[in-house]
């Protein structure tokens, strides 16, 4: 998600020399460098000299650490710190940073690698406007932002747009598979599966209303109607919300494991 961060802050506009990465491994911190030309330091402290936002993209178990060796320089200079580590909690951050330094935490989505993801963000009322204007400018330049005024709605965020790619290519999957079954040749079944959720997206774009384009592609007595029914006898709504609550109870666990 850092990578895909620097890559959409790049292509917006963001000049190279002004993003500095701190990466430990040598490897992945040549690839940084290389590949998209920015400063990459194995010393986070260098990493963040003079910066006005610190962007925190860590796996969660590693976020107490990282900001705790931090936290002297967080602290007298104060940045905004931005934080993608799922499930992290914002009482945990702001203590591991230490006190006075604001913290924003985000929630992107995969789809950031191609420029096409949606990030949910919450800041406490102790962060002024011009963080928040910082913190979603940084987001918005790997896709959409949305503003929750919880933290705990991060949870469903969690379980609908962070994990929602998963569940997309899951029905990708298996409409190809069906289709494959069905007798189509199994390279084509995949085409037309991605090609028809693709468009269909497209087609629900803005305030579109789902129920009357779904409605539209259902024909009394038709073949769309025919397969509704079976998804509605096998409670596929239903299903779908066990799913979600599952995946946003798994967010709360995260977020409440001792640290």
């Amino acid at each position: 998600m850092g990578r895909a961060l620097i890559g959409g802050l790049l292509r917006s506009g963001t000049r190279a020399e002004a993003i500095s990465v701190g990466e430990p491994v040598a490897p992945a911190r040549e690839a940084i460098a290389r590949e998209l030309g920015v400063s990459a330091l194995a010393d986070n402290a260098r990493a963040i000299e003079g910066a006005t936002l610190v962007l925190l993209a860590v796996k969660p178990a590693d976020a107490q650490a990282v900001l705790e060796a931090l936290a002297p320089r967080l602290s007298a200079a104060r940045p905004l710190v931005v934080s993608v580590c799922a499930g992290v909690r914002l009482a945990a951050l702001e203590r591991w940073s230490g006190a006075g330094v604001p913290v924003v935490r985000a929630i992107p989505n995969r789809p950031a690698l191609v420029g096409a993801g949606v990030s949910a963000l919450y800041a406490p009322d102790t962060v002024g406007a011009r963080e928040r204007s910082a913190a979603e400018e940084t987001l918005r330049a790997v896709g959409e932002v949305v503003w929750v005024d919880t933290e705990d709605a991060l949870d469903a965020v969690t379980a609908l747009s962070g994990s929602g790619p998963a569940y997309f290519f899951l029905l990708t999957q298996l409409m190809a598979e069906a289709g494959a079954q069905l007798g189509l040749e199994a390279p084509t079944a995949r085409r037309l599966a991605l090609a028809t959720l693709y468009g269909s997206a497209l087609m629900a774009q803005g305030d579109a209303d789902l129920e009357r384009l779904r409605a539209e592609v259902t024909s009394r007595g038709g073949t769309t109607a025919a397969a509704v029914r079976v998804f509605e006898a096998a409670d596929l709504r239903g299903t779908v919300l066990r799913a979600m609550q599952s995946a946003a109870v798994r967010s709360r666990e995260l977020g409440e494991s001792p640290t």
